[in-house]
């Protein structure tokens, strides 16, 4: 059976360092992996390929030929790349038989990242949990949201909650205060509130945090996709009791995955605003 990860997410959230730290990562606990970049907008890319999209076609020379811009140009090379799809199957055939995949997806939108800034900047937040419900729904494949670059959270600003009021997707009213305080909104506060509620209404989406250059927040993640992709049940010949014994979350992950994080990332205020 073939595992893998479908890294996707908007432009700057980290894709391509996620990629090749995820698969230095990987390496070094044994596997074998192979990356696929099919952004062809990714001109310098820090991991060797085991495919390339370049080799099938080039942005510049779609820009150049077509004259079209950057988003223009990109939308040609996927459509390009569907009706030449025999191209990336023959290239992946050779690794299918052994190798973990991850695939470095373009950034204008599996595993979907946004970068932690977002929490400090109830719109955009907003914006985060929108784009990463649609994802959900559109590829009803097992997923993952990471809010990636959490070793900077506290360079983007003071949090108005807790971490885990936003890896949690906790009760979105309470955005709904710093929200009016923002002229930028005041227009949308109606259209902002039905899609909280939209949000709440589906209340699947919520968030892993992630520092790709912290060995112990890739490894934690790591598990995490292993048993959302099933790879930690590959070979296994087990009752359903002891597959549900695996796919069981260990006590302390909530801590691990919200509150550890803070403590390490954030300094400690007393005064942290919890907006009760």
């Amino acid at each position: 059976m073939v595992f893998g990860q479908v890294v996707i997410g908007p432009p700057g959230s980290g894709k391509t360092t996620y990629c090749n730290g995820m698969s230095q990562f990987l390496k070094l606990i044994g596997r074998k992996v192979a990356v696929i970049n099919l952004d062809p907008a990714n001109d310098s890319l820090p991991y060797e390929c085991a495919i390339n999209i370049e080799d099938l076609i080039k942005l510049s020379d779609v820009m150049t030929e077509h004259s079209l811009g950057p988003n223009g140009g990109l939308v040609y090379c996927m459509d390009y790349l569907e009706k030449n799809i025999d191209w990336l199957q023959s290239k992946l055939a050779p690794l299918l038989k052994d190798h973990y995949l991850l695939f470095d997806f373009p950034g204008q939108g599996a595993d979907s990242k946004v970068d932690a800034h977002l929490c400090s900047d109830p719109a955009k937040y907003v914006s985060a949990l929108i784009l990463s419900l649609s994802t959900m729904l559109h590829l009803e494949l097992p997923h993952i949201n990471i809010l990636s670059k959490i070793d900077l959270i506290e360079s983007y600003g003071k949090l108005s909650f807790n971490l885990d009021f936003y890896t949690d997707v906790q009760d979105l009213s309470y955005l709904q205060h710093h929200l009016d305080q923002d002229p930028r909104s005041a227009k949308f506060r109606k259209l902002t509130k039905e899609l909280c509620d939209v949000i709440e209404d589906f209340s699947i989406v919520n968030f892993t945090t992630l520092d790709i250059q912290d060995k112990e927040s890739v490894g934690n993640l790591v598990k995490l996709i292993d048993k959302s992709n099933g790879y930690i049940f590959a070979g296994i010949d087990a009752s359903a009791v002891e597959f549900s014994k695996i796919a069981v979350r260990q006590v302390d992950w909530d801590y691990y995955r919200a509150a550890a994080v803070q403590e390490k990332y954030m300094k400690d205020d007393e005064d942290f605003n919890n907006d009760d």
